[in-house]
C-alpha cells in the first residue's frame, strides 16, 4: 500500500511537470501585471489541499508539499513555464526565507537545537531521566508529566513543542509511550495552551488584529468561549486516565507496549545521533539552561515591546516581536549555559561548540519542512485566499446571526487547516467578526472571536503544513505523517463537540451553560468510543 501510494505521489509530480512542460510560454517581465484568472476563487485553496491530500496518501511529506507550491505555480502564471518557475522561487522560496520573521524563527529552532545538545552533551537529561525513573512510575504518571509541563511553557508554541520534547521524551520513552502518543500531548499542549494564556506570543497576535477595539480585553473575555481549546485539554487529562485510545492512536500505543516506539518496524527511525553524554550530569544541568531561557525568551519579547523605554508589562507583551524576542533570548539563553557548564566543568568550550553543529543537524527536518510550509502560504496568498474566505464569510452574516460562531469556527478550522497558519486565520477572520458584531451585539462579537480563535487553533492542530504540527513532531522525533493520522481523530473528536457547543452558544450566549454542557458532552461521547472499544474486544 505504502509504495502504491509513493507511486500514484510520483505520478502526479510527472503529470504536473509535463503540464507545466507542455504549455512552456516565455512570459515578459511585467511588473504591473493584472490578478491571475484563478484569485479570490476557491481554485486558491486547491495547492494547500492537493499537498495535505498527497502527504496523507503517499506518507512522504517534503514532495506532497513540493506538488502543493507547483500547482499554486501554475494556477498564479495560467499554467505558462517561465512564469511558474519564477514565481514559486522569487515570489515563493527566495521571498519567504528573505522575510525576517521567518529568519528569526530559523534562528530560534537553531539555537533551541543547540541547547539541546548542550544539554544531552552535559548529562543534564541523561541526570533528568534517572530522577524521573525514580519518581514517576507509571505510563500515566509520564503522560500527564508531559502536559502539566506543556502547560507550564505557555510563552510561545514553538518554544513549547521544542523544549516539552526533549525534556520528556527520555521519560516517555523508559514507559513505553509511542512517540505518536508525544507528538500529540506536546501539539495539544501548544496552540490549545498558547491561545488561552494571556501572558503568550499568541495573546499578543490576536490583540493586534482587533482593531478599534481594547483587544487585549477582548481576548481575556473570550477565554472561556474558547471550546476546543479547553476540551483539548480535558480530553488529554480523561485519555490519560481512563487509560484508553482509539483509531490508529491505539494501534502505536499497543505496538509501543511490545517495545516498538515508532509501529514502523525501524526502531531507529528520526532518531537523532546518540551523543557521549556526561556521567556526571546533574538534574540541575537541564532545569537550569531550560529556566534561563524561559526567563531569556520572556525578557527578548518585552523587549521587543517597548519595556524598558517605558511601557507596562502587558503592553508590552501585547506589542512583542515574538521572532525577534525569541530569536535574542534563546541566544543570551545559550551564552549563559555555556558558561553555567564551563564554571561547574561538566563541558569543556571545545565540546560546547561541538554541540552547535549538533544541534543545527538535528533541525534540518524540521527547518525543510517549515520552508515548504511557508512557500505554499505564499502561493495561496497570491491566489487571493484570503479574500475569497473574507468575501464567503460576509455573505453568510446576514440571517445566521446567532448560527455565525458555529458557522465561523467551521470556516476557521477549514481555512487553517488548508492553509498551516492560525495566525494568518485571525488576520482574515477577527476584522470581519469586529465589523459585523461591534455596534449590534458585543456580546456575540466576544463568542464569535472566540469561535474563530478556536477554530483557527482546531485547523493549525491538524494540517500537516502547519509550523506547530511540524515541530511537535521534530519535538518528539515522531514521523511527521504518522502524528497527523494519529492525532487527526482526536482532533475531529473535539472539533465536533465545539461546534455542537457554539452552536448552544449562539443562542444561550451564556459560559456558565455551554461550557459544563460541552464537558459533559465530551466525557459521553469519550464513554461511548470506550465502550464500544471494549464490545469490539470482547
Amino acid at each position: 500500500m505504502k509504495e502504491t501510494g509513493k507511486k500514484i505521489g510520483r505520478g502526479l509530480v510527472l503529470m504536473l511537470m509535463l503540464a507545466a512542460m507542455a504549455s512552456m510560454t516565455v512570459l515578459a517581465a511585467d511588473g504591473d501585471a493584472p490578478p491571475p484568472a484563478m484569485y479570490a476563487t476557491f481554485a486558491s485553496l486547491v495547492p494547500p489541499v492537493v499537498a495535505i491530500v498527497l502527504a496523507l496518501i503517499t506518507k512522504e511529506v517534503y514532495s506532497s508539499l513540493f506538488v502543493g507550491i507547483l500547482v499554486g505555480g501554475l494556477f498564479y502564471s495560467g499554467f505558462q513555464f517561465e512564469g511558474t518557475v519564477t514565481h514559486i522561487f522569487e515570489n515563493g522560496f527566495i521571498a519567504v526565507l528573505s522575510d525576517g520573521y521567518n529568519v528569526g524563527i530559523l534562528i530560534f529552532l537553531v539555537i533551541l537545537g543547540a541547547m539541546v545538545s548542550l544539554m544531552n552533551r552535559a548529562g543534564g537529561s541523561a541526570a533528568f531521566g534517572r530522577w524521573a525513573k525514580e519518581k514517576i512510575k507509571s505510563r500515566a504518571g509520564a503522560q500527564l508529566s508531559t502536559i502539566v509541563l506543556g502547560v507550564l511553557i505557555f510563552i510561545d508554541d514553538y518554544f513549547n513543542c521544542l523544549t516539552v520534547g526533549s525534556v520528556m521524551r527520555p521519560v516517555t520513552d523508559r514507559h513505553n509511550v509511542s512517540r505518536a502518543k508525544l507528538a500529540y500531548l506536546i501539539d495539544a499542549t501548544a496552540a490549545p495552551v498558547c491561545i488561552i494564556a494571556p501572558i503568550s506570543s499568541w495573546a499578543a497576535a490576536v490583540t493586534g488584529f482587533v482593531e478599534g477595539e481594547d483587544g487585549f480585553s477582548i481576548f481575556i473575555r473570550a477565554i472561556p468561549y474558547n471550546f476546543y481549546a479547553l476540551f483539548t485539554i480535558a480530553m488529554m487529562i480523561i485519555l490519560v486516565v481512563m487509560k484508553f485510545d482509539y483509531g490508529p492512536m491505539a494501534a502505536h500505543e499497543k505496538n509501543a507496549m511490545k517495545g516498538d516506539l515508532f509501529s514502523t518496524g525501524k526502531k531507529e527511525e528520526k532518531e537523532v545521533e546518540v551523543e557521549t553524554a556526561n556521567p556526571n550530569g546533574k538534574v540541575m544541568d537541564l532545569v537550569v539552561p531550560i529556566l534561563v531561557l524561559i526567563i531569556c525568551c520572556i525578557v527578548g519579547m518585552i523587549y521587543t515591546g517597548g519595556f524598558f523605554s517605558g511601557a507596562d508589562f502587558v503592553t508590552a507583551f501585547s506589542n512583542s516581536d515574538a521572532s525577534v524576542g525569541l530569536a535574542l533570548g534563546s541566544f543570551f539563553a545559550m551564552v549563559i549555559t555555556i558558561i553555567f557548564y564551563s564554571v561547574r566543568r561538566v563541558l569543556g568550550f571545545t565540546d560546547c561548540m561541538a554541540c552547535l553543529p549538533n544541534g543545527f543537524k538535528a533541525m534540518v527536518p524540521a527547518i525543510l519542512i517549515l520552508t515548504f510550509a511557508w512557500t505554499l502560504k505564499a502561493m495561496t496568498d497570491s491566489l487571493g485566499a484570503a479574500e475569497f474566505v473574507a468575501g464567503a464569510v460576509e455573505q453568510a452574516a446576514g440571517g445566521l446571526m446567532n448560527l455565525l460562531p458555529a458557522i465561523i469556527f467551521l470556516v476557521g478550522c477549514f481555512l487553517a487547516f488548508a492553509t498551516g497558519t492560525s495566525w494568518g486565520t485571525f488576520g482574515i477572520l477577527i476584522p470581519i467578526v469586529v465589523a459585523v458584531f461591534e455596534k449590534s451585539d458585543p456580546q456575540l462579537m466576544i463568542i464569535s472571536i472566540a469561535a474563530c480563535m478556536a477554530g483557527a487553533v482546531c485547523g493549525d492542530h491538524c494540517s500537516p503544513i502547519s509550523d506547530t504540527t511540524i515541530m511537535a513532531s521534530a519535538g518528539a522525533q515522531c514521523d511527521h505523517v504518522n502524528h497527523v493520522t494519529t492525532q487527526l481523530p482526536y482532533v475531529i473528536t473535539v472539533a465536533a463537540v465545539s461546534f455542537v457547543t457554539y452552536l448552544l452558544a449562539g443562542f444561550v450566549k451564556s459560559v456558565w451553560i455551554t461550557l459544563p454542557v460541552g464537558l459533559a458532552l465530551l466525557v459521553g461521547v469519550l464513554l461511548i468510543i470506550k465502550n464500544n472499544q471494549r464490545e469490539k474486544n470482547m
